[in-house]
């Protein structure tokens, strides 16, 4: 069996197509086919199923990628650590990250990182918090930055807090008060992240025992900011999301001082690769100077 057929395999479920894999592989669509035929082959039974929407995993499918991958990773830690013993660097690392991380400390990171070990690889994988956990799990990222807590099974790196700010449109009753007391917002028309994205929002609203009518829900933070800047409601968000950018509303802290704690999560079960841990190294020592970008916009906020 070839571990070449099972990256290509992989890629094809990764980007649920052919033909985007075949792009990324540098083959054509013919040779990528002809690969997943020969797998089918060789196991007995097919693995894909495909339609006009695309390509799909079928049951049996399922069953072995789990091992595949498990197969691909091993193969990068072997070759990681070949290159190691003949002192070169190289690798590949696959990183989970949400919307704030991107934009306030990945390019910060991976900058600092290349420039220290240039020929790493860093490819990132966008999610939201159950998405990057689901990807641990199945061995589709290396590591993964989470709002914690998070799964018991993960190995945990705590990194920073980050306040929980209420947002408001400036002329909103409540925008010349130094902070926010759940009370006052119960009723409030609240915009609220979509599922998969609310975990550290709904657990500000709990604490605070309201549930306050929720009449939009958006997937992008900064389309929540846009929708508050409108009238359309007021929300609760990180003070991460606010940083750095010219937002017209208002930022007030939660009587409580609610913040969300960030961390790395790395899969306990799975060997983590040299190059994987010299990058959550250099992640680490970057933030030990990291200070967050002041708002450009209208932000009040005690503390």
């Amino acid at each position: 069996m070839s571990l070449v057929k099972y990256e290509i395999l992989k890629q094809v479920v990764d980007l649920g197509s052919l033909t985007k894999a075949a792009e990324a592989l540098g083959l054509t669509q013919s040779g990528v086919s002809h690969a997943v035929q020969s797998l089918e082959t060789e196991f007995g039974f097919s693995l894909l199923s495909r339609s006009r929407s695309g390509v799909k995993l079928t049951d049996n499918g399922e069953r072995v990628l789990t091992y595949i991958r498990d197969m691909l990773r091993v193969q990068e830690l072997l070759k990681q650590e070949v290159a190691l013993i003949n002192g070169i660097e190289t690798g590949t690392i696959r990183i989970g990250t949400f919307t704030s991380i991107s934009v306030q400390w990945l390019p910060g990171i991976i900058r600092r990182f290349l420039s220290q070990h240039p020929n790493i690889e860093v490819k990132l994988f966008e999610g939201d918090y159950h998405e990057i956990e689901e990807w641990l799990l199945q061995g589709e990222i290396d590591f993964g930055f989470v709002s914690l807590p998070t799964m018991d099974s993960f190995r945990i790196i705590p990194l920073r807090q980050d306040r929980m700010l209420c947002v408001m449109p400036p002329d909103h009753p409540l925008a010349n008060q130094p902070f926010v007391r759940y009370g006052q917002i119960a009723n409030e028309p609240f915009i609220m992240p979509k599922e998969g994205s609310d975990y550290d929002v709904r657990r500000v609203l709990r604490k605070g025992r309201i549930k306050p009518p929720v009449p939009f829900q958006a997937s992008d933070d900064y389309a929540i900011i846009a929708m508050v800047e409108n009238g359309l409601g007021i929300s609760i968000l990180p003070e991460m999301i606010l940083q750095g950018r010219t937002n017209r509303i208002v930022a007030l802290e939660l009587e409580d001082q609610s913040f969300r704690s960030l961390g790395i999560a790395l899969n306990s079960a799975k060997n983590t690769a040299p190059a994987t841990k010299k990058l959550i190294r250099c992640a680490k020592e970057w933030l030990t100077g990291w200070q967050p970008s002041p708002q450009t916009g209208i932000l009040r906020s005690e503390g």
